[in-house]
């Protein structure tokens, strides 16, 4: 619990002492929230029972089983996108609550109208930053299972410091997963995929490395495009010892 009950302030909601908003480095940019007619649909439609509100978690008493409706395993997902992925897997575990954090607004409600086809009754959606989800939302041993498929790469040399998936972020992701939870990640950018594998095997709580495609996680249009470009797409697994 933090000091008198009170969260620190989230991402874009951090100010200096005169009151201006902080610049943070973040491994993402919020893009255009403009909806398409079926985006606009799905959000109307699924988007009050589905998707947790970013004010929410602002609230002393919030609660993720207040939004489940249940107690259950959890898995959260990171970067979930348009949902191609996120909707299949978790409509495939009915028995586990799935979170995911995703803060570009048309792939939730992409998202959305993936999960009803679906069936994915156990998912809900978040728009919070994740990294600060995981460190004032989720407590130690409190997720079963972490995806993080295709995070931004942040290409150009001068933005790595961007990258999600550092040294930092490894250490809090630890001390989340539950004893022997999983982490799967996969990327379509070389150099991306060896930093993962220097951070996550220099992290003395996880295991793991370089596995075979996780024959589950459905190809999705972004997979495509970087394979039709001549990537190749790199998956790792890690479990918490």
């Amino acid at each position: 619990m933090h000091e008198h009950g009170v969260r620190p302030a989230r991402p874009h909601h951090r100010l200096t002492e005169d009151g201006r908003r902080m610049r943070e480095v973040l491994s993402y940019s919020r893009r255009g929230a403009r909806f398409t007619p079926n985006q606009a649909a799905a959000w109307a439609a699924h988007q009050e029972k589905w998707v947790i509100p970013d004010e929410a978690v602002d609230r002393p008493d919030f609660a993720w089983a207040s939004w489940f409706g249940r107690e259950a395993p959890l898995i959260v997902e990171i970067g979930s996108g348009v949902g191609e992925a996120t909707a299949v897997l978790a409509a495939a575990r009915p028995s586990y609550d799935v979170l995911a954090l995703e803060v570009w607004r048309p792939g939730v409600a992409d998202t959305l109208w993936r999960a009803a086809e679906a069936g994915a009754e156990n998912l809900r959606l978040c728009s919070v930053d994740a990294a600060w989800t995981l460190q004032h939302l989720l407590g130690e041993a409190s997720i079963s299972e972490l995806w993080t498929f295709f995070p931004d790469p942040w290409h150009k040399k001068k933005h790595r410091k961007r990258r999600l998936v550092d040294a930092d972020f490894a250490r809090l992701v630890s001390t989340r997963l539950v004893p022997g939870g999983t982490w799967r990640l996969a990327t379509d950018w070389a150099d991306y995929a060896d930093q993962m594998r220097e951070v996550l095997d220099a992290e003395p709580a996880l295991e793991g490395g370089v596995v075979e495609r996780w024959s589950e996680r459905p190809v999705t249009k972004f997979e495509r495009k970087g394979l039709e470009v001549g990537r190749d797409i790199t998956d790792l697994r890690y479990v918490r010892r």
